[in-house]
C-alpha cells in the first residue's frame, strides 16, 4: 500500500493564531523607551559626578603641595607630592585614633544589631496591646536632635561610677563605654524598625512548625529567624559602621582626653594655630575614609540585596 503526503493547508489562518503571530507594537515614549532612558542616564550621570566631585577634588589636592596651590590656585595642576599622607599619619597620630575608633565601632555595631534583632523579633512575632507603642518609643530616639540631649546625657554619664579598670576617670566620661552606649541607644530605633518590618514578611507557618517540634522562643529567634534576616543584618551593619565610625558630636562632648578620641575627632590635630594646610587635611580625610570604603565594598553585595529586601514578597 502506498502512502501519499497530505498537502499543506492553504486555507485562511484562524483569528486566534493570527493574533498570537503578530508581534506587539512598541509604544513610543513609554517607560522603557530609548529617548527617556537616555535622558535618565544623563541626569543620573550628572548627579553622580556632582556627588563625587568634592571627594575626587580632595583626592587630587591631597597629592599636591600647599605652597604650589597657594601660588597657582586650586584650579591649576602640578606640585605633586606624597608627603602629605606621611605628615598627616604622623602628625595626626592616626594609628592610635584608628584603634580607638575600632574599639568603639565594632562593639557598638554588634550590640546595636543584637539588641535590635531581639526587640524586632518580639514586636514582629507576638501581638500584644502595646506593640506599636513600643516601636514608637524606639523610633522616638531618632526624632530627637542630639544637641537637645547634650546637657542631660553629659550630667548623667558624669554621675555614673565605673571601676578604674574600665575607666581612668572613675565615671562614664572619658571612656569608650560612653560612646558605645550612646551610639547604641540612638541607633536602635532605626534598626528595630527595619528588622521588625522584614521579620513580618517571614511565613508564619515556619514558626508553627517549630512550635510543633518543641522549639523554644529563644531557639526560634536564634536558629530560625536570625539566619533568614542575614541580608537585612548585612545592610544595617554597613550603614551602622558608616554612621558610628563617622560620629563626631558625641565624641567631642564625652571624650576630653586626646589619646582616647576617635579618628574623626583627630582631624583637628591637623589644623594650625594661624592657618590650615587644606591639602594636609584632605590627605587626612582620605585616610579616615578608607576603612569605611573597605567595609562598603566588602559588603556591597549584601548591602544591595538588603536595600531590596521584601520587594518581591507578596
Amino acid at each position: 500500500m502506498s502512502t501519499q503526503a497530505l498537502p499543506a493547508s492553504t486555507g485562511p489562518t484562524p483569528p486566534d493564531e493570527a493574533v498570537r503571530a503578530t508581534p506587539p507594537k512598541r509604544v513610543e515614549g513609554g517607560v522603557m523607551s530609548k529617548p527617556r532612558g537616555v535622558v535618565v542616564t544623563v541626569i543620573v550621570a550628572l548627579l553622580a559626578l556632582a556627588w563625587l566631585f568634592p571627594l575626587l577634588w580632595a583626592l587630587v589636592n591631597s597629592f599636591r603641595e600647599y605652597e604650589y596651590t597657594q601660588a597657582n590656585g586650586y584650579l591649576s595642576f602640578g606640585g605633586w607630592t606624597t608627603s602629605n599622607y606621611e605628615e598627616a599619619w604622623s602628625r595626626g597620630n592616626f594609628g592610635l585614633h584608628m584603634k580607638n575608633s575600632l574599639l568603639i565601632t565594632v562593639p557598638a555595631v554588634l550590640l546595636t544589631l543584637w539588641l535590635s534583632s531581639m526587640v524586632a523579633f518580639v514586636l514582629a512575632r507576638f501581638s500584644f496591646r502595646f506593640n506599636l507603642t513600643m516601636l514608637g518609643v524606639f523610633l522616638a530616639a531618632n526624632l530627637l536632635p542630639p544637641q537637645a540631649l547634650l546637657i542631660p546625657v553629659f550630667r548623667m554619664f558624669r554621675e555614673i561610677p565605673l571601676p578604674l579598670f574600665m575607666s581612668d576617670s572613675g565615671s562614664m566620661l572619658n571612656s569608650f563605654w560612653a560612646l558605645i552606649l550612646v551610639n547604641t541607644a540612638f541607633q536602635m530605633g532605626f534598626c528595630t524598625f527595619v528588622l521588625s518590618n522584614y521579620m513580618k514578611t517571614l511565613p508564619y507557618e515556619i514558626y508553627e512548625s517549630a512550635e510543633l517540634d518543641g522549639a523554644s522562643v529563644w531557639r526560634q529567634y536564634w536558629q530560625l529567624t536570625m539566619p533568614l534576616v542575614r541580608p537585612a543584618l548585612a545592610a544595617l551593619a554597613t550603614l551602622q559602621v558608616t554612621w558610628i565610625y563617622n560620629e563626631f558630636f558625641w565624641a567631642t562632648v564625652l571624650i576630653q582626653q586626646g589619646n582616647k578620641l576617635p579618628v574623626t575627632s583627630a582631624l583637628n590635630n591637623l589644623r594650625g594655630q594661624f592657618f590650615t594646610d587644606t591639602n594636609l587635611v584632605a590627605a587626612g580625610s582620605i585616610i579616615v575614609a578608607l576603612p569605611v570604603l573597605v567595609v562598603f565594598f566588602a559588603l556591597q553585595k549584601q548591602f544591595v540585596s538588603g536595600l531590596t529586601l521584601g520587594s518581591t514578597k507578596g
